[in-house]
């Protein structure tokens, strides 16, 4: 069942909160030791929410009384500050730390009904697209010698391996999206400023977004209405939906025929694409012209500066976190941390700035089309040992050979998405990117829900 489909259970009593919280912390206790998705179990804190959601529930006098996600289990990832469980950004420098606040998507989803079962473990301070961390390794279910993704790998593993029916993720260089690819899941990176990064510090670099990973387009709408709108503090507010609309009931519209323009160049002839990603975006285009798309080749975006740039303003950023003891870091963590002290703020400024305009030219050459389409990833899922064999250095070029499009999405701010519409001879899923001018989170909704009717993927089921 969809997490949309538990909650109307739960609401017409077929379903209770207790036995959902039951169900998954079974399939979590026999599962997630091969999976790595958690970080943290949260049963005793998920069962005792879930015996007040069931007392609640029998005292009802009608279902308008109910939150929209009432009773339905999820889990928040570990970058994200939890005040009544660990939190320790995927480090083992901050193992068995609580944060004394809590973040406002955090309290959002508990006002939306659901039940958190734990954190799901990511990439140390989200710094790669493999999540390999003290806390364990998250595998993709569909090959668990091959990595989840990072940063949010444990939020794509428990959803793909239905170790909870939607999780949260957040999402400042593809985190979202990567891990959504790689374990044949939806993930959604809404528009800049349309969910809170509040109440702690913002991202200096004004990349980070809070986004849902999904098996469907319509549990992703809902989540995305649970968690959005701003709050006090935020330097970032994207345009509000008319009164009354939501995000789910905006993704079931059909969408006008649409102009999609479409690139698969990576932004650098030294690197390769391979043949099971352009065989997904020639079969995603293929789809997108039989729904009556038009669609048309574009230049790629971004180029090869841009990415020496976005590494100095990376390096910089993994300093935000204070670490007393350094030698308890991740190898590739103290290497960006090393290269971020010798960057000076002239050349940050100026890296964040060049950044900054090319990403405003990009969007203005795209925005004569409603949608980009291009891959997720420039590789299929990979081993954690590929990317880290040989040292921080080859690490580093290794995660831009298997990522180089992910990131414009976070410079720009515009809504992207990742949908799983392909499966290779392997049986590797091997996401699309779809990206929507900025602040059209709905409409984007909409197209990727169209192609999900007319390609449905949330009923595939990894082997294990």
């Amino acid at each position: 069942m969809s997490a949309l489909q538990q909650a109307a259970a739960i609401r017409a009593g077929e379903l209770s909160p207790v036995e959902l919280v039951e169900h998954y912390l079974g399939r979590i206790e026999r599962l997630d030791q091969r999976v790595g998705a958690f970080s943290y179990v949260a049963a005793d804190q998920a069962r005792a929410a879930a015996r007040v959601a069931e007392k609640r529930l029998t005292g009802r006098s009608g279902a308008a009384e109910l939150p929209p996600l009432f009773g339905v289990p999820t889990a928040v990832k570990d970058l994200t500050a939890t005040s009544d469980m660990p939190t320790t950004f995927g480090s083992a420098a901050f193992k068995g730390f609580t944060p004394p606040v809590e973040a406002h998507v955090v309290r959002l989803l508990r006002e939306a009904g659901t039940i958190s079962l734990g954190k799901l473990n990511a990439a140390e301070f989200g710094l790669s697209p493999y999540t390999d961390t003290y806390a364990g390794s998250s595998r993709t279910p569909w090959d668990l010698t091959r990595t989840a993704g990072g940063s949010s790998g444990g939020s794509g593993a428990a959803v793909a391996a239905d170790l909870v029916p939607f999780a949260h993720g957040n999402d400042a260089g593809g985190s979202v999206r990567i891990p959504a690819s790689v374990c044949g899941v939806f993930g959604f990176k809404p528009s800049r400023g349309r969910i809170s990064n509040g109440p702690l510090a913002p991202d200096p670099v004004i990349q980070l977004c809070q986004g849902p990973l999904t098996r469907t387009v319509a549990d992703a709408a809902a989540l995305l209405d649970a968690m959005a709108g701003p709050q006090p503090g935020d330097l970032f507010w994207a345009p509000p939906l008319p009164d009354g609309d939501s995000f789910l009931e905006r993704s079931a519209r059909e969408p006008a025929p649409l102009r999609i323009g479409r690139f698969l160049h990576p932004g650098s002839d030294e690197l390769h694409v391979h043949p099971d990603v352009v065989a997904a975006y020639e079969q995603a285009t293929e789809l997108l012209v039989a729904l009556g798309h038009e669609v048309e080749d574009i230049d790629p975006p971004f180029g090869p500066a841009m990415v020496e740039e976005f590494q100095d303003v990376w390096s910089v950023r993994s300093l935000r976190v204070p670490v007393t003891e350094e030698d308890l870091l991740l190898p590739l963590t103290r290497y960006w941390r090393e290269r971020g002290r010798t960057v000076s703020s002239e050349r940050f400024l100026g890296a964040l700035q060049d950044i900054q305009l090319r990403a405003t030219r990009a969007m203005a050459d795209a925005h004569r089309f409603d949608a980009v389409l291009s891959p997720t990833l420039a590789l299929p899922p990979q081993r954690p040992e590929w990317f880290k064999e040989l040292g921080p250095a080859t690490d580093l070029k290794r995660q831009f050979m298997a990522s180089p499009y992910a990131a414009a999405q976070n410079v720009t701010g515009q809504p992207s998405a990742s949908l799983p519409l392909h499966w290779s001879a392997q049986g590797l899923p091997i996401g699309v990117m779809l990206t929507g001018r900025l602040g059209e989170d709905a409409e984007l909704l909409a197209l990727c829900a169209q192609l999900e009717a007319a390609k449905p993927w949330a009923g595939r089921r990894p082997p294990l």
